[in-house]
């Protein structure tokens, strides 16, 4: 049943679901335990088209999540997509096209084989930059599978992940043009088709940057800002997400719960945008 006009969806942001420890990495342990505890509290994970369907005004059921993942790494074929097929949820994955490879599907867990390795997020990053992409990223025969079992939908993150703004300010419009045209083209020719939803790399956007995503036929933007509230009918070009760091599923419970409370939610985002405030004066 649909909750009205009140009905916030909280967006979780995932990067790394990986043995190998860091800032922006779940272990399988505590992400099957994210898993667990919304599938035992009777929370759904929505669809794009669910979530669009939102923010468009037409209130998506109580205890609804959007789950979705950034850049595209190998790990989220190893490690989450086992896990979210197991616990029957979906993600939204937002990859950078151009550090998506060709070749065999390798081994995931639950098959009985040898896992490939899976960095954690500073060494993927080196070997990425070293023109080894492959090693730490998604295949597209790996894309191909998660998304023909409905676990994972396919959406753009650009094309290179590159902050134009502060490698090349003056032309920053230009590239962003051409990310955003180099990554559909991509989507388009190996997935037959690409959305309206857009996630910023590394979270920097401005108005030129909105507008040109518009005009380039993305709709939903992404943000890596916490603190506000998907409701229905909402900014469709600010879509607030929240980091889920390496925490048990108690511990992500209590940030739904409060992300999607109608009176401590507003409180809370309220306190913590003044708390950073604070921190910015200081």
């Amino acid at each position: 049943m649909t909750q009205g006009k009140n009905t916030t969806v909280p967006v979780l942001m995932y990067h790394h679901v990986s043995p190998s420890p860091g800032m922006i990495t779940s272990s399988p342990a505590n992400f099957e335990d994210n898993l667990r505890w919304l599938k035992r509290h009777g929370y759904r994970s929505l669809s794009s088209d669910e979530f669009a369907a939102h923010l468009n005004g037409q209130a998506a059921p109580g205890k609804s999540v959007l789950i979705t993942f950034d850049d595209g790494y190998l790990d989220n074929w190893v490690y989450a997509y086992p896990l979210l097929k197991k616990y029957g949820f979906s993600a939204m994955l937002f990859v950078v096209t151009s550090w998506i490879g060709d070749g065999e599907a390798r081994p995931h867990e639950g098959q009985g084989q040898p896992l490939p390795p899976t960095p954690d997020h500073h060494e993927c990053e080196r070997i990425i930059a070293a023109g080894r992409a492959d090693e730490v990223m998604l295949r597209w025969s790996e894309i191909e599978r998660m998304r023909g079992d409905g676990v994972f939908e396919i959406h753009s993150h650009t094309h290179t992940h590159t902050r134009w703004d502060l490698k090349e300010p003056g032309g920053k419009n230009a590239r962003m043009r051409q990310e955003l045209r180099d990554s559909r083209d991509t989507l388009s020719e190996r997935l037959g088709g690409v959305s309206e939803h857009f996630c910023w790399p590394q979270g920097y956007y401005d108005d030129d940057y909105v507008e040109i995503a518009r005009q380039s036929g993305f709709r939903y933007l992404y943000t890596t800002h916490a603190f506000g509230r998907n409701l229905p009918g909402s900014d469709a070009g600010r879509i607030y997400r929240f980091a889920v760091r390496n925490k048990p599923g108690n511990t992500i419970g209590r940030r739904i719960r409060i992300a999607a409370h109608p009176v401590i939610g507003p409180v809370y985002n309220r306190w913590k945008l003044w708390k950073r405030s604070l921190r910015k004066k200081a």
